[in-house]
């Protein structure tokens, strides 16, 4: 079995939501649907004596969510990848995106192309 996927990295996410459009768009869906889902964190106060606080934007994907498989079989990534403003977002073999992790706040979304 191949498992293609998603690389998020929540560092670099901004919250900007083109993904989420994207994905709209792509597909069709109404204001109310999503493939995809931004959730903001925070803040968090991680050091409140320095003034240290914390905010994460987390892209959640969705039971719409299908990793644009029409789009993948054309060869082409999926849509959010593609219109990411923040470039967080990567596609490739689950096997392959592992390799790239390299910070704790990066995680990777898979799916089984039987």
């Amino acid at each position: 079995m191949a498992y293609q996927g998603i690389l998020v990295d929540v560092d670099y996410c901004t919250g900007c939501e083109a993904c989420v459009l994207a994905c709209q768009q792509e597909h069709g869906y109404s204001e109310k649907e999503f493939g995809l889902k931004i959730t903001k964190l925070g803040p968090l106060h991680i050091d409140e004596a320095k003034k240290d606080y914390q905010y994460d934007f987390i892209p959640q994907f969705t039971k719409w969510c299908d990793m644009c498989a029409e789009r993948v079989g054309k060869g082409k990534q999926p849509t959010c990848v593609q219109h990411c403003q923040a470039q967080c977002l990567d596609w490739g073999n689950v096997e392959d995106l592992a390799k790239k992790i390299e910070a704790p706040k990066q995680m990777i979304v898979a799916i089984n192309e039987a």
